[in-house]
């Protein structure tokens, strides 16, 4: 019978050319990254100064939505009051729509006829 061969080879034996070799690729791609590693600093400064601006606007705007709402609600509540005094002096809804029209013509163009043909002094 035949013996089988040992098919299990060993690891080369590393040599003075490989460790050079070696040597040069790490030294100059850790020399490319020392040259570029300030951009991640920079990279990451700027990040922070985006979030931290961002946070600032979104507080700013949501103060002024707030502003807003609570201005709005409070007009809302101001016209529902006087709408309901008018309605209270039997004046029909229809009748201060002409009123609000007479009074804005007369504001815009002084001496002036309103919707319906009618003349204002």
């Amino acid at each position: 019978m035949w013996k089988k061969e040992n098919l299990v080879s060993t690891p080369a034996t590393p040599s003075m050319a490989s460790y050079t070799d070696a040597m040069n690729k790490f030294t100059q791609a850790a020399t490319a990254f020392m040259d570029h590693v300030h951009l991640l600093t920079e990279a990451r400064d700027a990040y922070q100064t985006a979030i931290t601006a961002s946070a600032s606007l979104r507080s700013s705007l949501d103060a002024g939505d707030r502003a807003l709402r609570s201005l709005m609600t409070q007009m809302e509540q101001v016209v529902n009051v006087h709408m309901g005094e008018a309605i209270l002096d039997g004046k029909k809804p229809e009748a201060l729509k002409a009123e609000a029209l007479k009074v804005e013509a007369i504001r815009t163009n002084g001496e002036s006829t309103v919707p319906g043909g009618k003349f204002l002094p």
